[in-house]
């Protein structure tokens, strides 16, 4: 089964979670317009860490999210969990003509370029070349789990077309609200209930990404949905310690990665000048709040689309792809 990690018609665009499915459905005018959003929350030990562990239960709710939404037989976009992708700048000769690069990388596949998973789906992106290499960001993703989630939409009656990785959709969407500048240094971070992505951009491209599993469950959370199924209360229901110490660790995990950056990957000539935050945590406002005051960086949010709740944004940015 072929796969673009980057690749329109009435087109859902899904994102399955350890702890959510999320859908919008847009219409692709100017501007565009949001024409359906919905979402259900799973059970725990349904998926873990991307990796469906209950797949008979999933199927099941998601067949039940199909009817429910209107979406029987629609073509679908989705994204491969955080959790599987690799991107990695890599060097190749420049006599690799640019249609023969996925096969070279292949054949190059334990040998000079080496990854955490067999079988892999890939795509890449020319960032330069010389008379001598080409420099090429790679991203790829095992292709078990991008067929296992696939197939699941297939099974209930979903056409997959095309699967995306968060970060390139969350800082579409980001460049669509006029957020970004190629110029700057970025880091962008999802903030979600369990987890959290850190990725850093310049020029547009991604050029690191690091997934954090955080030490909580869906368990620790108390969420009410309303009876349209679009829009959750969501407060904490453990120790309130627990919760600062989350946070704490966010916090000090930015910052890391902020002076990896910096000093490692590009030797102390360059710097973090801007954060963009999304997700679905509650704490978010409190989060940019501590980042502007400790690192006096500018920290931007998506307010573009007021009716819009922000958990909707990374399927809205998976649905920018087609435009």
């Amino acid at each position: 089964m072929a796969f673009s990690l980057f690749s329109s018609s009435k087109i859902a665009n899904i994102i399955i979670k350890d702890h959510a499915i999320r859908y919008v459905g847009v219409k692709h005018s100017n501007p565009i317009t949001v024409q359906k959003f919905r979402e259900k929350y799973l059970p725990p030990g349904i998926i873990q860490d991307g990796r469906i562990l209950e797949r008979d239960t999933l199927h099941l709710i998601l067949e039940e999210c199909v009817t429910d939404w209107g979406i029987k037989n629609t073509q679908v976009q989705f994204v491969i969990p955080d959790p599987f992708i690799v991107i990695r700048k890599i060097s190749i000769p420049n006599e690799v003509k640019d249609d023969e690069i996925i096969g070279y990388v292949y054949l190059e596949l334990g040998a000079t370029i080496h990854l955490p998973f067999d079988d892999p789906v890939l795509d890449f992106k020319i960032l330069s070349e010389d008379e001598k290499k080409k420099e090429v960001l790679l991203f790829a993703a095992p292709e078990d789990v991008a067929i296992e989630y696939s197939t699941l939409l297939e099974d209930v009656t979903l056409k997959p077309i095309a699967a995306d990785i968060s970060p390139l959709c969350m800082y579409r969407l980001f460049h669509f609200c006029q957020k970004t500048n190629e110029e700057e240094h970025i880091l962008l971070l999802q903030f979600d209930l369990q987890s959290a992505n850190l990725s850093i951009f310049h020029q547009d491209i991604p050029l690191f990404m690091r997934q954090l599993t955080l030490e909580t469950s869906i368990e620790d959370w108390d969420i009410q949905q309303n009876s349209s199924n679009t829009l959750a209360d969501i407060t904490w229901n453990s120790h309130p310690s627990k919760l600062e110490v989350l946070i704490d660790e966010i916090i000090k995990e930015i910052e890391h990665v902020m002076n990896f950056y910096s000093f490692n990957l590009t030797q102390g000539k360059e710097r973090i000048t801007k954060i963009l935050i999304s997700g679905d945590h509650p704490n978010l406002p409190d989060i940019s709040s501590t980042l502007i005051e400790r690192y006096e960086i500018q920290v931007n949010h998506i307010d573009k689309f007021d009716k819009l709740p922000s958990h909707y944004f990374l399927p809205l940015g998976l649905a920018l792809k087609e435009v």
